[in-house]
């Protein structure tokens, strides 16, 4: 070979090792360029900024990690009340994050000790909003028992501190999750360096506070606009090269918003009370597995403590707790959480102790026809209401809305600070086919269209049709309102002798047995239903969070 091809080989391999040597440095920078165009993502300043170096989500507090995945869900044993609403239907649940333990007195305590200072009672402004967050004590009430010590004390006395929170309606339940949400974003963001560090304190005036969709969609309007807690942050102090500010405001793509806290839905709740990560017997993946914890009894079988009651639930008639110091369950109410043992996702009372709140309105059947992935009956799609000159709308103190729930208690419907809702409309609703309208709690079961009664007719004096329904859940419409010029409730009960059932797009599901049931109902396929605006001394809730990014916490690849 001459030293011409020597030189001309030496080239091709300097060339080459150039181009393993760029190829290496793109690869191993790949998280910062963009694949399809080469491009930097984060190089340009006020342009698009992305947080390449998020690598999960951290698991929110109080909660234990749910990995997704299939179950028969519906109960598939014996069904002695005959309620025919649990048929098995198989369905997928997406991993999510629930509650290690339901929310508790002290839990609860502490929210409304946050009402009482940012919405003083005493302020008729406010006076409804930290009476609409009361707990109904007298749920404990027996017209011929006698139970007033707790009345009187289970909600606020410390003996009941670590005890589940009950006297709480749905809707309450729901307020609790929107507030803790909040307060979770607002301790990220100090924890980012986003906002200043205990800016909670800083200000604690009703249209102060933070809200994580305010922050999100008009971040200068958080706390009230005030530009001392929103740009006094460690990041506010970082620059460019130009002396001008970095990130100001956190944003989605900054992967510190963290996801809202919620009730679950009915299908989750189920899933995560079977507890079935460590078991792969062909029974349990079928939907046979009985309760929470392995095994066909309510007693443990384990050497250690063979015999012990493994949830707190009624045993027999006026037995709450069994023989006091022998087979006893260790309480007649509620009882402290965590008393007994978790199942296998780390979950405490997922059996017993309180029935809990689920998100899902009732209906008899699970359509798994329609839909078997994160199944959940109760969507209203809302949007943010916006200003004439294109701005979001925060609502101000003097705009709070209040709603006159059937009971006559009166909630508000959003807080200063907040950001409105209305309804979607058709330029959210046309041309699709996934969605064509706001409420869809009755889609395909309830709805006039899907009733065996509902006829339309055309209405000539209007030039329209008019539809008619029937006998399709029927349920007592009892009217509440109040009296414009004495501004008392005026309250009117149905008197019809032809309504056919309670149920309504305002009772909601309730899963699990409590302190007052028997064995029965704490199969967690078991299912019943209760007006959203009531609470009883039995029903408590937790809370669940949506899991963004991989199925497993391991990671999103696998090999081969």
């Amino acid at each position: 070979m001459d030293m011409k091809h020597v030189s001309n080989l030496k080239f091709l391999i300097a060339v080459t090792l150039c181009a393993s040597i760029v190829s290496c440095n793109r690869s191993s920078n790949s998280g910062n360029v963009d694949s399809a165009t080469g491009w930097k993502i984060n190089d340009k300043q006020g342009g698009f900024q992305y947080n390449t170096q998020f690598k999960e989500q951290e698991t929110p507090p109080g909660t234990a990690f749910i990995e997704g995945g299939t179950f028969t869900m519906g109960k598939v044993a014996d069904d002695p009340m005959h309620d025919w609403n649990n048929t098995p239907n198989q369905q997928h649940i997406q991993s999510f994050y629930m509650d290690e333990t339901e929310i508790t007195n002290i839990n609860y305590l502490y929210y409304l000790d946050y009402l009482k200072s940012v919405y003083p009672p005493d302020n008729p402004d406010f006076a409804l909003i930290y009476k609409g967050a009361l707990p109904d004590t007298l749920v404990w009430r027996n017209r011929l028992g006698y139970n007033e010590m707790m009345t009187e004390n289970y909600l606020r006395h410390p003996g009941y501190a670590n005890y589940p929170v009950v006297g709480v309606s749905w809707i309450q339940a729901v307020e609790y999750a929107n507030w803790r949400s909040n307060r979770v974003a607002e301790l990220s963001l100090q924890d980012a360096g986003y906002i200043k560090r205990d800016a909670q304190y800083t200000d604690l005036s009703a249209e102060s506070t933070f809200d994580v969709d305010t922050y999100i969609n008009a971040p200068t309007e958080t706390y009230g606009g005030n530009s001392d807690v929103l740009e006094g942050g460690k990041r506010r102090q970082q620059t460019d090269a130009d002396g001008n500010p970095i990130n100001i405001y956190a944003n989605r793509e900054s992967g510190a918003i963290t996801v809202k806290y919620r009730l679950p839905t009915e299908a989750e709740w189920e899933y995560a009370a079977l507890g079935m990560s460590e078991l792969r017997s062909f029974n349990v993946y079928r939907g046979r597995k009985k309760y929470p914890w392995d095994g066909q009894y309510t007693r443990s079988g384990k050497r250690v403590n063979r015999g012990d009651q493994m949830a707190n639930f009624k045993q027999g008639k006026g037995d709450y707790g069994g023989i006091a110091g022998w087979s006893d369950d260790g309480a007649d109410i509620t009882a402290e959480v965590k008393t007994y043992s978790p199942n296998d996702y780390g979950l405490y009372d997922m059996a017993g102790n309180v029935a809990e709140w689920v998100a899902d309105v009732y209906r008899p059947i699970v359509d798994d026809e329609f839909n078997d992935f994160n199944y959940y009956r109760g969507n209203v799609y809302t949007k943010n209401a916006i200003n004439e000159d294109g701005t979001v709308k925060i609502v101000t103190t003097d705009e709070i809305v209040y709603d006159t729930l059937p009971n006559g208690k009166i909630v508000a419907r959003d807080l200063p600070g907040e950001i409105a809702r209305i309804p979607i409309d058709e330029e959210e609703t046309y041309l699709r086919t996934n969605f064509s309208e706001s409420d869809n709690r009755n889609f395909r079961d309830g709805d006039k269209s899907s009733s065996r009664y509902y006829r339309e007719s055309f209405d000539e004096s209007e030039g329209a049709k008019k539809s008619t329904t029937g006998k399709m859940y029927n349920s007592p419409k009892h009217r509440v309102e109040v009296d414009s010029t004495e501004g008392t409730l005026v309250r009117e009960y149905d008197q019809s002798n032809s309504r056919t059932s309670l149920i309504n797009d305002e009772v909601r599901v309730y899963k699990g047995g409590s302190w007052r049931d028997r064995a029965y109902w704490i199969d967690p396929a078991q299912r019943r239903y209760f007006p959203q605006d009531m609470a009883t001394d039995y029903i408590g809730f937790r809370c669940a969070v949506s899991r963004v990014g991989s199925k497993s916490q391991k990671g999103g690849k696998r090999r081969n």
